[in-house]
């Protein structure tokens, strides 16, 4: 197998540590993310790079590239939060019809202002998320 050589890996930095690095509207809006991603998750945010991760899974391609990578998570950008379901969003339709304002990735959610984003919805993405990654690999908390 080909190990990834990912830049993206978790860090010695905190969350409170992250979160002081931010403008007072970032930090609002890390601070909303982190109740709906705690709540969704159970699991406990861990820094990878500039971005908040929740849990995290070995994946094997079939090309043998292999490697380590936050399960879940999100990352607060110049134009707003970004929202990572890593098994991406193809199937998700029916929900993101009722999300809010959004733009779409592959495995990224964009998203402006989280005012206009329904919560609950936003938390039933991040378990179903979570779910169908763990059908592909093992999620580990």
């Amino acid at each position: 197998m080909t190990s990834s050589n990912n830049k993206t890996k978790p860090t010695t930095q905190t969350v409170k540590q992250y979160i002081a690095t931010l403008s007072e509207t970032q930090q609002q809006q890390v601070q909303t993310l982190l109740e709906v991603f705690s709540k969704a998750t159970g699991m406990q945010p861990v820094m990878w790079g500039s971005m908040v991760g929740y849990g995290s899974y070995h994946y094997v391609y079939e090309s043998g590239r292999e490697g380590d990578f936050f399960a879940t998570g999100f990352a607060i950008r110049a134009h707003g939060p970004t929202v990572y379901i890593m098994p991406g969003y193809q199937d998700y339709g029916d929900m993101l019809a009722n999300l809010g304002p959004h733009k779409l990735g592959k495995s990224c959610l964009y998203i402006k202002n989280l005012d206009n984003i329904d919560m609950v919805v936003l938390t039933k993405l991040i378990k179903r998320g979570l779910r169908d990654l763990a059908q592909i690999y093992p999620v580990s908390k």
